[in-house]
């Protein structure tokens, strides 16, 4: 599958055509992205139907690149509900724990990427806290960037619209300043969630929304 094209729309049949293609490209961003000046490759996850979607069809597309590639990748997560990595809601605890049958194991494990190079908040501290804490971490991880700038955003979009944890018509949508911002009063549950903001979005690289279902 070639690079996607500035505003390109692709339709796929079902969710195993996409989940296919949508592995490919991130398999040849990431290729391109290793071979070039920086030599690493920064990528945001979304949750949802992705995270099942990309442990089925990730690891494969990835593969014929080898672990020494994988540890020149930076994952960060497009937005995160402030609940325990062992709870449901937790988009990275989807990602570290969830199997998709009882003898495969889950897409982090299957994807040697450091431990430290896996960006994640910190679910223990208030919700003003741990934007702050996320935010610094990634300023850590993008150092020279003024603002962090991905390779690749995978974000998806809610039945209203949202994207990560940006509400139509919340005043989140008009901050400049942030990196990364608390949410209390989320439209949807859990209530209290960390997310990235709109400059972070319009400064990465390439970005896909991945939509699936009547509901989209």
């Amino acid at each position: 599958m070639a690079a996607p094209a500035p505003g390109l729309i692709s339709v796929f049949s079902s969710s195993q055509e996409l989940g296919a293609a949508l592995a490919q490209l991130v398999a040849q961003r990431a290729a391109c992205c290793l071979a070039g000046a920086r030599a690493r490759f920064a990528l945001g996850l979304s949750g949802g139907s992705l995270v099942s979607m990309l442990a089925r069809e990730l690891p494969a597309a990835v593969a014929p690149a080898g672990p020494a590639s994988l540890a020149r990748w930076t994952l960060g997560f497009c937005d995160e509900r402030l609940v325990p990595f062992d709870h449901a809601e937790s988009t990275y605890g989807l990602y570290r724990m969830e199997k998709l049958r009882p003898e495969e194991t889950h897409l982090l494990s299957r994807l040697p990427i450091p431990e430290s190079q896996v960006i994640t908040i910190n679910p223990e501290l208030p919700v003003e806290e741990a934007a702050e804490d996320y935010a610094k971490k990634l300023r850590q991880a993008f150092q020279g960037d003024s603002i962090p700038v991905f390779d690749l955003l995978i974000l998806g979009v809610g039945p209203d619209g949202h994207t990560c944890s940006l509400f139509p018509d919340h005043p989140l949508l008009q901050e400049r300043e942030k990196i990364v911002a608390p949410i209390s009063d989320s439209p949807k549950p859990p209530p209290q969630r960390v997310t990235l903001t709109l400059p972070v979005l319009n400064a990465a690289r390439t970005v896909i929304f991945v939509a699936t279902g009547e509901g989209k």
